[in-house]
């Protein structure tokens, strides 16, 4: 399972991990067992969301203390967006000339689908990865080209550059990816985007950014500093900051692009969500809290790969992706039983399964209940 990489692929094929399993948690951590003194932890009174790579932390206080502020405005149209747009052009180091907000990044996604197909064309998009931009443009009569992961299941890029055809109207890369929690090495990732965008967009969708810690991983952000057109980032509030049922999400693109995208995006941002986003942005105190909790549960998952010999992707996001040898819809059927619910079947990985991180004592009962179920 772990190929042997030459040095171009290592460059152009995803994380720099020479010398070590890119599966099978060799990633460059110690071995953690899961101690068989644990504390037996009795079922939940209702299911614990393991599935859709939520927050379980969020929102903070701080967003619920300035949407309820906000109700005093919210007979008003319109909200406080230039104050919005000022603290992340400050923050990013960008003008906010570059930036627009969405209703989530999935608003996002969507109009950038249907700005990829109002002239017939292609899509080139890594096999897995999220679908919702490739949803709206296949709807709309988009051909998808799916690039296959490679062997190491990091996204391919010398396999996505071959895939672009004189039509392709656009190139989708998640970073870090999901459902595979894995990131492209920055040198490679902007060489790649600089060289594509010269004739086409590009769209990265950097829902997790903000959870990697590691050397190899950058955001593309700069480029858009730069000027760069023909570059998107997409960005939200629904992950770190906990806002998946307030949807709060940005782009970021060069301002004729945005101008663009004004022009398809169907929905406005309400004035509590506004506020919310405003304080939470600020908040350094809530995202060091869940990163750190996210990396609590993170370990107690992989520890527990480690211990009983599943292969595992290194997660560089808040889920963990990891191998059952069940078939993932039975795998799925199973802990629902137990009260644990955790990600759908991802094609053509059916029999891994994608858990998402709940709280530190939540992990510690589906690590209980999977060995205790297939331990």
């Amino acid at each position: 399972m772990n190929p042997v990489l030459s040095r171009r692929r290592l460059l152009l094929g995803g994380t720099t991990l020479a010398g070590a399993a890119l599966l099978g948690g060799l990633s460059g951590g110690s071995l953690r067992l899961i101690s068989p003194a644990m504390e037996q932890l009795a079922a939940p009174a209702s299911p614990i969301r393991m599935s859709s790579n939520e927050n379980p932390y969020g929102p903070s206080s701080k967003a619920v203390e300035a949407m309820q502020s906000a109700f005093n405005h919210s007979n008003r149209y319109g909200g406080i967006e230039d104050n919005i747009f000022e603290l992340l052009a400050r923050t990013e180091g960008v003008s906010t000339d570059n930036i627009t907000m969405s209703a989530g990044s999935g608003e996002l996604l969507q109009a950038c689908g249907v700005l990829a197909s109002l002239q017939p064309g292609s899509i080139v998009a890594p096999y897995p990865t999220f679908t919702q931009l490739v949803r709206a443009a296949e709807q709309l009569g988009t051909e998808i080209i799916n690039v296959p992961v490679g062997e190491d299941m990091h996204i391919d890029l010398p396999a996505m550059y071959a895939a672009i055809r004189p039509d392709t109207r656009m190139v989708y890369l998640c970073n870090p990816n999901n459902p595979l929690p894995t990131i492209m090495e920055k040198t490679a990732l902007e060489e790649f985007v600089r060289t594509v965008a010269k004739d086409r967009l590009v769209f990265i969708d950097e829902a997790y950014y903000e959870y990697v810690d590691h050397p190899d991983f950058s955001s593309m952000m700069h480029l858009i500093t730069e000027g760069v057109n023909n570059v998107i980032i997409a960005r939200t509030a629904s992950k770190i900051h906990g806002f998946a049922g307030i949807r709060v999400g940005f782009g970021y693109a060069h301002p004729d692009l945005i101008a663009k995208i004004n022009q398809v995006k169907t929905g406005s941002i309400s004035i509590l969500s506004q506020h919310a986003a405003y304080v939470a942005y600020q908040d350094m105190e809530f995202q060091d809290l869940s990163r750190a909790k996210n990396k609590e549960s993170l370990a107690l998952v992989e520890g527990m790969c480690d211990e009983l010999g599943l292969r595992y992707v290194k997660s560089h996001a808040n889920f963990a992706f990891f191998e059952t040898g069940i078939n993932s819809d039975v795998f799925r059927e199973t802990m629902r039983e137990h009260n644990i619910m955790v990600g759908r079947t991802f094609q053509p990985f059916t029999t891994w399964a994608r858990v998402s991180m709940a709280k530190p004592k939540e992990m510690e009962y589906f690590v209980q209940t999977y060995k205790k179920l297939y331990g």
